[in-house]
């Protein structure tokens, strides 16, 4: 995927390239795009409304459970779940061939037909360097953890301040800011 830049992103433990929609005009030209492609990828969602769709851009039978795991923390951080300062939401994980765009469905609405895995995730992100761009990515997925973050009780202004003192301003700050989930957090090394 040539793009993914322009979407939320990160790559997994195994080098694995994960995308997601910021906002529901993404999610759905993102699985427009996926579904033109006719892959069969793991596309995760959390199950309440408000998260990006992401997908997992593998074929599903190279995909272990450690990726998907690592997706679904993504998922669920970048989701509602972080805004309200959850510790855990639950994330759905199911196929691309299992989604369709219903005729007249909103924006950012598909449908999932068939069986759908759940799983349980604790919402925590660390900041790291991938491919030379600040990223918050799943523990798992760090070489090297500059800071961890959650849900918390910081303004995300306050939050960015604090990480830009823990990285000794070595950081650009427009890239700190998108690379972070929208909503308060704490932060720590």
């Amino acid at each position: 995927m040539k793009d993914y830049t322009r979407y939320r992103w990160f790559y997994t433990s195994k080098n694995t390239l994960v995308v997601g929609g910021k906002n529901a005009a993404q999610n759905d030209e993102l699985l427009t795009h996926i579904l033109a492609m006719r892959p069969s990828y793991y596309v995760l969602h959390t199950s309440a409304p408000g998260s990006p769709f992401s997908v997992i851009i593998k074929e599903r039978s190279g995909v272990g459970n450690e990726e998907l795991k690592e997706t679904a923390i993504f998922t669920a951080c970048f989701s509602q779940a972080w805004k309200t300062r959850a510790k855990k939401t639950s994330v759905d994980i199911f196929t691309s061939e299992q989604l369709s765009k219903p005729k007249g469905a909103k924006t950012g609405m598909w449908h999932v037909k068939g069986k759908v895995k759940n799983v349980e995730i604790s919402l925590g992100l660390v900041l790291t360097k991938q491919k030379g761009v600040l990223r918050a990515v799943p523990l798992q997925s760090a070489v090297r953890v500059l800071a961890h973050i959650s849900p918390g009780n910081l303004d995300k202004q306050v939050a960015v301040a604090q990480c830009e003192v823990i990285l000794e301003n070595n950081v650009n700050h427009d890239e700190l800011m998108a690379a972070l989930p929208a909503g308060n957090m704490a932060v720590s090394t």
